[in-house]
């Protein structure tokens, strides 16, 4: 008899019992706020459960202002003020169904990555992850093997970072428009792209991979990132003017991220302050999951341009960081992921009937034009071309709008667009919220509304922690 399996099958059973009789509890309060709904999240905890949530909410596009979370003790409780996009409160139902639903599929299986919720596509694809050394004019490339070898990318997602390029591209057959299987086929398609991933210097890091199985895009590509080691600044192992451009295309204001043990309560505490995006909350608790790292308590300020995150973390082998090294490795991993996603150069958003090749000539117009594109976001909805290329000069000047102006005739003034960015609505905080500004303690937040949630669930006393 297999004792082992009987023992993970009776470990199965009693989680599921546990989750039918304390079932995750998702409410959105409307009342409290004049400004923001409060989404408060009680669930039983498990490894995961915090990116989860944040993945649903991200996913939905809606702006997380503050937030307060706590896990201790086997408990799940967290509270997050949220409004959607344009800087209303939300009303949407689903929200809460999509949560629980989230939560209970994470706490009866464990696969992690089910379902794509970023790229959808009303037929199925084949996925192809890249990742490599970025250079310009290297998506130009990749979409034209791509046109040359009669596949139809349906949507795509590219990144750059510290010289590194990955993407997720979704494809299908451009006569079919069914998935491709063919293993031949897929092999040559793969072999092509290494090839143009490896440039003239045949660099041993591009790496190719193809799949029919769905993935959270954002999610696996801070993964492909990750173990490329984007985050080490002495993997820009290019020539000088490659590196250059790398420079431009990366230089903003530096996150300012820190990490100091709290010796008594046995905890690694994470300060993070960096101008405000939208996902900036998803960025970050990705990679902190992600490198095997759990979030016991955090505070969430993002009601002004800067954005404030407070994290008490332990390794899940449940001590704190142990040395040096491994406190500079997080310190320089939550950079690399508030950079990546950040925007660098001018937007440009297009919009027209989707085609074959279009993707091909629109890239290749942009390199013909020097530009590079830093970032990319490729979605076709109902035979429409939506995308979004983030651009910048190839070799790190500042873009002319003379050169954007080229670039629309030539593609159409119709189609393609220069968007300012927009860092969405802020709503006026009072002079008590507006007094919480540099570092925060999580032992220190419980005068606001919210926090009174937490006071009233006896989390006080687990959040006083002092750092030495």
């Amino acid at each position: 008899m297999n004792f082992f399996t009987s023992s993970v099958s009776a470990d199965d059973e009693f989680e599921k019992l546990v989750i039918r009789m304390n079932p995750p509890m998702v409410t959105i309060d409307n009342a409290s706020h004049k400004m923001v709904s409060l989404i408060k999240v009680d669930s039983a905890n498990k490894r995961g459960s915090l990116l989860e949530v944040v993945q649903v909410l991200t996913d939905m596009n809606l702006i997380i202002k503050k937030a307060y979370i706590s896990s201790d003790g086997g408990w799940f409780m967290d509270v997050f003020h949220v409004t959607d996009e344009f800087g209303n409160k939300v009303y949407d139902d689903c929200i809460a169904d999509r949560i629980q639903e989230s939560l209970v599929k994470r706490a009866e299986s464990m696969r992690k990555m089910e379902r794509s919720v970023v790229v959808q596509s009303a037929a199925p694809h084949t996925t192809i992850e890249l990742s490599g050394i970025d250079r310009p004019g290297l998506l130009s490339e990749i979409f034209a093997v791509l046109a040359d070898l009669k596949c139809n990318v349906v949507a795509a997602e590219v990144w750059t970072h510290n010289s590194r390029m990955a993407a997720i591209v979704y494809i299908t057959d451009q006569s079919t428009g069914l998935p491709i299987d063919d293993q031949d086929r897929l092999s040559s398609i793969k072999q092509l792209l290494r090839y143009v991933l490896k440039g003239s210097r045949d660099w041993p890091s591009a790496s190719t991979a193809v799949s029919c199985n769905s993935t959270h895009t954002q999610r696996r590509l801070h993964q492909i990132m990750y173990a490329d080691r984007d985050y080490d600044p002495q993997n820009a192992d290019v020539d000088n003017a490659v590196v250059n451009a790398a420079a431009a295309k990366t230089e903003r204001i530096k996150p300012i991220v820190t990490a100091e043990n709290c010796v008594e309560k046995g905890y690694t505490l994470i300060n993070l302050t960096c101008p405000d995006r939208p996902k900036l909350l998803f960025d970050t608790v990705c990679t902190i999951t992600d490198m095997q790292y759990v979030v016991f308590h955090g505070t969430i300020f993002a009601e002004g341009p800067e954005a404030e995150q407070e994290y008490y973390i332990r390794h899940m082998d449940g001590l704190p960081i142990s040395c040096e090294a491994e406190r500079q490795r997080v310190i320089n991993c939550l950079e690399a992921a508030i950079k990546r996603r950040s925007s660098e150069g001018v937007r440009l958003e297009l919009c027209s009937k989707d085609r074959v090749g279009l993707l091909c000539d629109v890239t290749r117009i942009f390199r013909e034009n020097g530009l590079s594109v830093t970032r990319a976001e490729v979605a076709t909805r109902g035979g429409q071309a939506v995308n979004v290329f983030y651009v910048a000069d190839a070799w790190g000047y500042p873009v002319k709008k003379e050169t954007i102006e080229a670039v629309r005739k030539e593609i159409g003034v119709n189609v393609l667009y220069e968007k300012k960015e927009n860092c969405g609505a802020k709503y006026n905080s009072s002079p008590a919220q507006q007094g919480i500004i540099g570092r925060f303690w999580f032992g220190n937040l419980f005068r606001l509304s919210s926090e009174k949630f937490f006071y009233n669930l006896g989390l006080i006393k687990s959040c006083s922690l002092q750092v030495n």
